[in-house]
C-alpha cells in the first residue's frame, strides 16, 4: 500500500538501494514524471568524457560563426545565459569558451530508447512524451520506485534523471521541474497552492508566453489569481473550452490516465538557415524541393500518409511567415509532396533576401 504523501517536498537526490523485485503489478495512486537532465548535452558528454565540467552547447552544424540556433546547453553553459533557441553567434559572444557541437538526432533517439527500455522494466503503465521525458506509474511505494528508477537509468545508460511524484500527471510534471538536477520532488493537492499559488501563470505546464500576456491584460498574473478567475470571463476571452481548462490547470486538476499507446508524431519538419542571405529565388526553390523529398522519404519509411504541407520563409532581417497547402488526397509520394510544397512557396513574394526556409508535413 502506498504511503500517504501530502506535501510539496524535495525527497532526495539519487538514493541508494537495489531495484525492487516486483511480483503482481499493483499500481499506486501516484504518477511519476521522469525528466532526463540536460539530455542532448549529456548524451554528447557521454560520447566525449573530456567535456565533462565544461560548457557545452549543441545546435545547427556546430559552427557558432555560422547562422543557426542552440538546441540545448548544459548547466555549465546556462550559467553564461545560453539557452535553447538562442542564435549561435550570440551564444559564442556570451561564452567564447563553450564547446559547440552539431545536432545528431540518431544518437539522441538511440539514447532515448535505451532509457525507455529501462523504464519498461518497472511498469507496463508508461507514457513516452519525447526523447527525454515520460510518465509512468509503478507498483508500491512511488518514492522507492523513483529512487530505483534513477539508479537503474544511471547504471544502464550513464544518464541522470529528475523525477516528480504527483497525485496526477500535471502535478508530477510540475514536480519534476523542482527536482532538477537529479532529485526527486513530491507535489500533491494539499501543497499545490503553497508551492505554485504565487508563481506567474507562465510557469504552468501548458501556458505559453502569449497566453500569459493575455491573462496579465485581464489582471491575472499569478496561479492563484487564475484559479480564482471568473470562468465566464475567461470563456469569453479564450473560448468555452480553453477558458475553463486554464482555471483547472491553475488548480492543479488533471484526470488524464497513463496512455501507453505509442505516440505518433502528427508532423515532421526540416529547416535550413542560410549562411548568407539568399536573393536567388531558384536557390530557395531548390532547397524547398530537396527538403520535401527528404521528408517524403521519411514518411514512406515510417509508413505515414501526408495530408498537408507547410512552407516557412524567414526574410532578412528577421520576418517569418508561412503558407500551407492541403493535398487532394493523403499520400506519401515524393512527387505529390514536392508539388504541394512548390505551390505553397508560390504564394510568397520572394522579393527580399531570404534568411531561412522550412518545410513541414502534416500526417494523417
Amino acid at each position: 500500500m502506498a504511503p500517504s504523501l501530502d506535501a510539496g517536498t524535495t525527497i532526495s537526490s539519487v538514493g541508494a538501494g537495489s531495484v525492487p523485485s516486483y511480483g503482481v503489478l499493483i499500481v499506486s495512486g501516484y504518477f511519476l514524471h521522469v525528466d532526463l537532465d540536460e539530455f542532448v548535452a549529456a548524451v554528447e558528454i557521454l560520447r566525449r568524457p573530456g567535456l565533462r565540467g565544461r560548457p557545452v552547447a549543441v545546435g545547427g552544424r556546430g559552427d557558432p560563426t555560422k547562422r543557426g540556433v542552440l538546441s540545448t546547453a548544459n548547466y555549465e553553459a546556462r550559467r553564461y545565459g545560453l539557452h535553447s533557441g538562442m542564435p549561435l553567434r550570440t551564444a559564442l559572444r556570451r561564452c567564447p569558451e563553450a564547446v559547440f557541437l552539431p545536432v545528431d538526432r540518431e544518437a539522441y533517439e538511440a539514447a532515448s530508447e535505451g532509457v525507455m527500455q529501462v523504464l519498461r522494466r518497472f511498469t507496463d503503465a508508461l507514457e513516452v512524451w519525447g526523447w527525454d521525458e515520460a510518465f509512468l506509474q509503478v507498483p508500491g511505494d512511488p518514492e522507492a520506485g523513483a529512487r530505483a528508477i534513477q539508479e537503474a537509468v544511471s547504471k544502464d545508460t550513464g544518464l541522470s534523471a529528475s523525477i516528480g511524484i504527483g497525485d496526477n500527471k500535471l502535478r508530477a510534471k510540475t514536480a519534476s521541474g523542482f527536482a532538477k538536477p537529479a532529485g526527486i520532488y513530491l507535489l500533491t493537492a494539499s501543497a499545490w497552492f503553497e508551492v505554485m499559488g504565487d508563481k506567474a501563470t507562465g510557469e504552468l505546464w501548458g501556458v505559453g508566453k502569449k497566453t500569459a500576456r493575455r491573462l496579465a491584460s485581464l489582471g491575472i498574473a499569478t496561479v492563484r489569481e487564475l484559479a480564482d478567475a471568473d470562468p465566464d470571463k475567461l470563456a469569453l476571452e479564450f473560448g468555452p473550452r480553453t477558458g475553463p481548462w486554464l482555471i483547472a490547470l491553475a488548480r492543479g486538476e488533471d484526470s488524464s490516465p497513463i496512455n501507453s499507446a505509442p505516440r505518433r508524431a502528427r508532423s515532421r519538419s526540416m529547416e535550413r538557415t542560410f549562411d548568407e542571405n539568399v536573393e536567388d529565388s531558384a536557390l530557395v526553390r531548390a532547397e524547398i524541393s530537396r527538403m520535401s523529398q527528404e521528408l517524403a522519404e521519411h514518411a514512406r519509411s515510417a509508413d505515414r500518409l501526408v495530408v498537408g504541407v507547410t512552407v516557412k520563409v524567414r526574410f532578412a532581417p528577421f520576418f517569418t511567415t508561412s503558407r500551407s497547402v492541403r493535398l487532394e488526397g493523403s499520400s506519401a509520394e515524393a512527387g505529390h509532396i514536392t508539388d504541394a510544397a512548390t505551390r505553397a512557396l508560390g504564394r510568397f513574394e520572394l522579393d527580399r533576401p531570404v534568411r531561412l526556409v522550412g518545410v513541414k508535413l502534416d500526417f494523417e
